[in-house]
């Protein structure tokens, strides 16, 4: 099997897996472009520990963690298969690489994973596990994640690393879904273009002292973490850009792969 390239989405409002918009219709084409991988392996900006921590669990529940939003949103589940022996192996290559690393037996896929999924492989048929992000340790720490995971690539596991390219909640109500984007975001996502495609990977590991406005896009920094993941598992040069529209006019749906 050829190499799978790592990927970075942007995941948006949990109704992306409903809401009519041009970054769910991606999210459905996404499989059109890549080899069907033997397993996943989902790096979620919602799932936040102090170390890196995988699932092992071979049947993960469906997680709603969010609230407030319309009923039919609970309802949905997806029953993809875990894969203990895939958490063992992650946690393999990042002991090798001084990371360190534990298995949490029973947690499920939370939203950051699942919404994309099942747009993506909406037949819930290959394995999933789940790595949390280690938000106080920040972006050079989760290159090196990244660089540690890469090995994964050859073995037909897709490292899909689910964040947000811009993520301000404050702003998000009472934007139209399809609203114009705020010239603070669009501001950030023009840099962020830029930066991955030239591999500008000072300025983005940098990115509070490097990008306009990067406070403002994101308050806090967990849904940007997870693009350093998959920006570590590729090789250098090779950043492609898949996507980019808005939702909310304050979500930039950025995403993007690296071979």
């Amino acid at each position: 099997m050829t190499a799978l390239p790592s990927l970075f989405i942007t995941h948006g409002a949990p109704t992306l897996v409903l809401d009519p918009c041009p970054a769910g219709d991606f999210l459905r084409g996404l499989t059109a472009g890549i080899d069907r991988p033997r397993a996943i392996l989902c790096v979620s900006a919602h799932w936040e520990e102090s170390s890196p921590t995988a699932t092992g669990t071979a049947a993960p529940e469906t997680i709603h963690d969010f609230f407030g939003f319309p009923e039919e949103m609970y309802a949905l589940s997806y029953p993809a298969p875990g894969a203990p022996e895939l958490a063992q192996r992650v946690l393999d290559l990042l002991g090798q690489a001084g990371l360190g690393g534990r298995m949490e037996p029973l947690r499920g896929l939370d939203h950051g994973a699942w919404v994309p999924l099942s747009l993506a492989w909406p037949a819930a048929d290959i394995p999933v596990v789940q790595l949390s992000v280690q938000t106080a340790l920040g972006p050079a720490h989760h290159l090196a994640l990244g660089q540690a995971l890469a090995p994964l690539k050859q073995d037909g596991v897709l490292i899909l690393a689910s964040g947000s390219a811009t993520h301000n909640l404050r702003d998000w109500h009472g934007h139209r879904l399809d609203g114009p984007p705020a010239d603070y975001a669009a501001a950030f996502a023009d840099w962020l273009d830029e930066a991955v495609l030239q591999d500008d990977r000072g300025a983005l590991v940098d990115y509070l002292s490097t990008a306009p406005e990067a406070q403002r896009n994101h308050p806090t920094p967990e849904h940007f973490l997870p693009l350093f993941v998959a920006l570590g598992a590729g090789l250098p040069g090779t950043a492609r850009k898949l996507h980019g529209s808005y939702t909310y006019g304050v979500f930039y749906m950025g995403a993007y792969a690296f071979d």
